[in-house]
């Protein structure tokens, strides 16, 4: 066994049974609340400047705003956060179009959306992010709608073993950035003539991940992002959800520049027990642990068992506290005006350094439109 793997390997137990014990002392303390604390989240419930944490759910961090004027796209809404989030957003008056890969789903979040809201505006368009064949069409069916467009939440995201889009893309980095970043650039003029038209500020939000902390070394895989040689599954998905970052900064860089009436931001919903995993042996808990103590030499099933399973009940979110954050950047009056930043727990937190580069940011953007123009022939 190699020498840095042992340590590694060590320095990880070490962590896992440090932070056993964290788990276990906060537990006892629990014991003696009467509040049932379930799905709050260990790291989460301490409330900072906009008066929301983590523990509240997306209901609670949109009560009272009307939004009827209001039009927006939610990708990934078939399911999870996108499913709890497109809710939100039309209990609170939003006209919401799901853009899904599955329209049977999809229509089926509808229906019951509709039941509880009779009042509901939901439209439901097919969307396949890994395609950029489906994108164009999705963004030419939806401008031939003529229907304004306030928000857009690239929300869909997917984790799995090296393979391949239509476009000979990774899959990861096809769907998680460069579907929503050609996406994006094809509704930019929409969204620009509905903020100059109705005086209300436009808002593009990516949902990324703190995973995004954890990429490969330099970032992004630029010369080699379709190397199956290079692939880990969990440093591509990493790179994918620091893509998300990075684009969303450039675009707020160019939306500034340009004096247009649109912000862009991305965030992180933090560790929710969702089906993004489905495609692996991995499971969202296990995901959210390995990520939590920090290490690229976790021995995965003992980690499956050990923590995840045991533990991660106590500081995995619920959908509805998962969604928060998103609902409170899209809606939320206390973010107007507010650009290029990166969101956590419905506030402002701090991504990492490679997310802030700003020579990164307009690298990534540049290859990504070169993609997009060659149809993933960089």
């Amino acid at each position: 066994m190699r020498w840095d793997l042992t340590v590694h390997l060590f320095t990880s137990l070490l962590s896992i049974y440090q932070a056993s014990n964290f788990f276990l002392e906060r537990l006892k303390k629990d014991k003696v609340r009467k509040k049932d604390t379930r799905g709050m989240g260990l790291f989460s419930s301490r409330k900072a400047h906009s008066g929301f944490s983590g523990s509240n759910t997306a209901e609670e961090v949109t009560r009272g705003i009307d939004a009827t004027a209001l039009t927006a796209i939610i990708t990934g809404a078939s399911s999870g956060i996108g499913s709890e989030t497109e809710r939100i957003l039309a209990l609170r008056g939003v006209h919401v179009v799901i853009a899904v890969r599955n329209m049977s789903k999809g229509q089926a979040v509808k229906e019951a959306i509709m039941k509880e809201n009779s009042n509901a505006k939901v439209d439901v368009m097919e969307i396949n992010l890994s395609s950029m064949a489906s994108v164009r069409k999705f963004a030419s069916e939806f401008k031939s709608l003529n229907l304004p467009l306030n928000i857009l939440i690239n929300n869909a995201g997917v984790a799995t073993y090296f393979k391949l889009s239509q476009d000979n893309i990774e899959m990861m980095f096809a769907t998680n950035h460069l579907g929503h970043f050609l996406l994006t650039n094809l509704l930019l003029e929409t969204m620009k003539s509905t903020a100059d038209q109705s005086n209300i500020e436009g808002r593009i939000i990516n949902v990324s991940s703190n995973a995004h902390k954890y990429s490969y070394n330099g970032g992004i895989l630029f010369d080699n992002i379709s190397d199956e040689s290079r692939f880990n599954i969990m440093w591509a998905y990493a790179q994918s959800k620091l893509a998300n970052v990075l684009h969303a900064n450039e675009l707020a860089r160019r939306l500034k520049e340009e004096g247009v009436l649109i912000t862009s931001n991305s965030l992180t919903p933090g560790a929710v027990e969702t089906n993004i995993f489905r495609d692996t042996i991995l499971s969202g808990k296990t995901v959210a642990a390995i990520f939590l103590l920090r290490s690229k030499y976790f021995p995965y099933s003992f980690l499956r068992t050990s923590i995840a399973t045991s533990l991660g009940k106590y500081f995995l979110k619920t959908v509805q506290q998962g969604a928060s954050t998103t609902c409170y950047v899209a809606l939320h009056p206390n973010v107007k005006g507010v650009n290029g930043e990166y969101f956590r727990n419905n506030n402002i937190s701090e991504s990492n350094s490679k997310a802030q580069d700003t020579e990164l940011s307009k690298k990534l953007w540049d290859f990504s439109i070169k993609l997009c123009e060659n149809n993933g022939n960089a």
